[in-house]
């Protein structure tokens, strides 16, 4: 009986796209593949059902089944931040995510590959004693730090917020400075945000193993660190699997009108002198910033392709919420700027086709918010980064983009919430015209062919897939005694 892998993504459309990509390799070796999901919580402006549905619509050899769904959680009535709801909403579905295993023969069942967000699921998978696993879909980096975050903090009696960027010092990974760890990390030890977050990356390394979007090479001491008795002292951490990079093609996740229109765009310009700008499904500015953005570009004389969101509302969780309108472009840039740079630059409205931008001749580097999912798609096209993280974990990706990789600057000011336009000039030429540009092109394109050598035959990444479904294979002989 051919045996089917079970996927379990949770509702964040950023981790179903590479979890989709997994599910590819799976597919190549043999196995059938299920991914099961639940209705996204929150809308957006970039309506992830629609999202979903194109994910689906491109990868047909993949089973989708979606669970029954759960009355959505009422975020302005709790008063409670929406990561705590979504953890809720998720362990709610528990039940129904049980009672759709029990439902399929349990000798055709492989595994389970659980989203980083989903580690509550490990309990079904204990109680019907099917082998679990985690897909980490950040970096080993991020990975590291996390793991290695409680040990850090059970003895303190104050948050980490106070002491600002005061470096603190993880096993693999550069000092990193306290202000750029996740957010709510930051908050006093009791906070409630902080215990769930904490509890969920130490129920991510409580599985059978952990799968991570990346390759060896590209963080490898990270990688080291995870598989070092001194990580988590007094606690043996399970096996680490390198099995990325785990990016899509591009091409058959079209868009239309606007993928045709960007890429028909860059047809037209030189090699390699377009930056390109794009900040993830959340990323929005203010007008003000926006405004700055486009006096920095106009001034740096560059050419460029910028996608432009509608600015979100003045309540921090309305991002969640918000179904935006289109942006006006015309009302939110500065007076003439869309006349004035014509011949240099195209404004797009939300949605660009990333990969395939990336990809392309023209593209020279990539103004990014530093999501995992974009720094992977840009090494793989060989683009360096201008490093502008907004959230989550970016700050800290930041941090080892440009301190362990070498494959980034950073704009200043992101710190602050403000980068100002001579700010953008500046560093974007420099990456464009300028030696450091060049070397940084160098060692992304080293970057690139490390992770191009990584998913070949007998690449690294390879390797650590086909150990782990032997590891696997020994786990399922093991329960079947």
């Amino acid at each position: 009986m051919k045996q089917t892998v079970i996927l379990y993504p949770g509702c964040d459309v950023g981790h179903i796209a590479p979890m989709t990509e997994l599910a590819n390799i799976f597919l190549k070796h043999g196995y059938n593949v299920t991914m099961v999901l639940v209705e996204p919580p929150f809308k957006s402006s970039d309506s992830s059902a629609t999202a979903i549905e194109r994910i689906a619509a491109s990868n047909p050899s993949i089973s989708f089944h979606v669970l029954p769904a759960l009355p959505l959680p009422d975020m302005f009535a709790s008063g409670k931040h929406p990561f705590l709801l979504i953890l809720q909403l998720l362990r709610d579905y528990n039940e129904l995510l049980e009672a759709f295993l029990r439902s399929l023969p349990r000798e055709s069942l492989h595994s389970v590959v659980l989203d980083m967000f989903c580690s509550h699921a490990l309990d079904v998978c204990l109680k019907l004693g099917i082998p679990a696993y985690t897909f980490f879909a950040s970096s080993a980096s991020c990975l590291s730090v996390l793991t290695q975050f409680p040990a850090l903090i059970a003895s303190r009696q104050t948050g980490l917020k106070e002491i600002g960027d005061t470096p603190l010092h993880f096993l693999g990974v550069p000092p990193m400075p306290a202000s750029h760890l996740i957010k709510e990390l930051l908050e006093h030890p009791e906070e409630e945000m902080c215990k769930a977050m904490t509890n969920t990356w130490k129920r991510n390394t409580e599985t059978m193993g952990v799968l991570v979007n990346t390759f060896e090479s590209l963080e490898t001491r990270a990688v080291q660190s995870l598989r070092d008795p001194l990580c988590v002292p007094g606690r043996i951490l399970p096996p680490i699997y390198c099995v990325g990079p785990l990016v899509g093609m591009g091409s058959k996740d079209d868009n239309g009108a606007a993928s045709n229109e960007c890429l028909k765009w860059l047809d037209l310009q030189p090699d390699r002198s377009v930056v390109f700008l794009c900040f993830g499904s959340m990323g929005t500015f203010s007008v003000e910033q926006l405004r700055e953005i486009a006096v920095g570009l106009e001034r740096s004389r560059q050419h460029f392709l910028w996608s432009v969101r509608t600015p979100a509302g003045s309540h921090d969780p309305e991002k969640y919420l918000e179904v935006r309108p289109e942006p006006d472009l015309h009302a939110l840039m500065p007076e003439g700027f869309l006349e004035r740079t014509k011949d240099k630059g195209l404004v797009i409205k939300s949605w660009a086709p990333q990969v395939d931008v990336l990809r392309h001749r023209a593209t020279g580097a990539f103004v990014t918010h530093c999501g995992w999912n974009s720094v992977l798609e840009s090494i793989v096209a060989g683009v360096p980064m201008l490093c502008w993280p907004l959230e989550a974990e970016q700050k800290m990706n930041k941090v080892c983009m440009m301190e362990e990789m070498s494959i980034a600057v950073e704009l200043d000011g992101y710190m602050a919430g403000f980068v100002k336009a001579d700010e953008v000039e500046t560093k974007v030429r420099l990456v464009i015209e300028g030696a450091e540009g060049r070397q940084l092109r160098a060692q992304v394109a080293a970057r690139k062919e490390e992770a191009r050598a990584a998913i070949e035959e007998g690449g690294s990444s390879r390797a650590s897939f086909v150990q782990f479904l032997l590891d696997v294979e020994n786990i399922g002989e093991q329960i079947g005694e």
